[in-house]
């Protein structure tokens, strides 16, 4: 291009500047709370736009993920390597009541159970809980020395692998498919299902950091607001009120 060709280059847009609006002065603050299983109800809060024509608010966010470290749900910063993601499954005024959704670990945590010398065993299952909830879970063990133990070593048998494998399993839907989903995950919290296994392969061989890693739900059942109330300490609340007909029209006759 030739130089000084193309002289409304350097030049700004004609017309009048389109005036920048802020575009958090169209949106609304909501409260996250957390179900009645975990200590802190007060999660946090979240943001979406205000209802406006056919967009509602509400819409936007159910169905919203959360993801909270369980460390700041219990108070517990013993617990701060588990991630719970939580779901908003009802907007009630300026509060977004949520069920659990899932649980993971940090990715620190997970490098820091694989070592050197012992074996890393691993099994996952799909659970179905008394509610209605489709879970699979992720259990990690490894191996430990035994009591006076020389060898450095520690290194379990396939055959043994296999054997506690299929105790992981047996252990894992005695313990899960027997609860609801609240229960479940208060099984999971203080790692009950984990001292479980530890328990039942003892005759195998010995275990160490035993943990359910990983839960994710597959299928959830229809939404009761019912039982979400009632999971936050709630009572349902009617909305609905009853409306008389009140009618003006002239009687029947009996003959024209």
């Amino acid at each position: 291009m030739a130089v000084g060709k193309n002289k409304r280059l350097s030049k700004g847009k004609k017309g009048i500047k389109k005036r920048v609006v802020d575009p958090f002065t169209r949106k609304d603050w909501f409260d996250i709370k957390a179900p009645s299983m975990f200590a802190q109800k007060n999660v946090g809060k979240t943001l979406t736009n205000r209802s406006s024509g056919l967009k509602n608010a509400n819409d936007a966010l159910k169905g919203r993920i959360l993801e909270v470290s369980l460390g700041d749900l219990q108070k517990d910063e013993e617990h701060a390597f588990r991630k719970i993601k939580l779901r908003v499954d009802e907007i009630q005024g300026k509060s977004c009541l949520t069920n659990f959704h899932g649980m993971s670990f940090t990715q620190d945590k997970m490098r820091s159970l694989v070592r050197k010398w012992q074996t890393l065993i691993e099994a996952h299952l799909d659970v179905k809980t008394t509610d209605g909830y489709v879970v699979r879970l992720f259990v990690i063990a490894t191996t430990r020395r035994r009591q006076n133990q020389i060898k450095k070593t520690s290194y379990a048998q396939s055959a043994q692998i296999r054997q506690i494998r299929q105790k992981m399993f047996e252990v894992i839907q005695k313990e899960a498919s027997s609860c609801s989903l609240k229960d479940l995950v208060l099984k999971l919290i203080p790692e009950a299902i984990g001292r479980e296994i530890e328990k039942a392969t003892q005759g195998i061989y010995p275990l160490g950091n035993v943990f359910t890693h990983k839960a994710k739900i597959l299928k959830r059942p229809a939404l009761d607001i019912q039982k979400l109330l009632e999971l936050h300490g709630g009572e349902a609340e009617s909305t609905s009120t009853k409306v008389d007909r009140v009618t003006n029209e002239p009687p029947v006759l009996e003959s024209v």
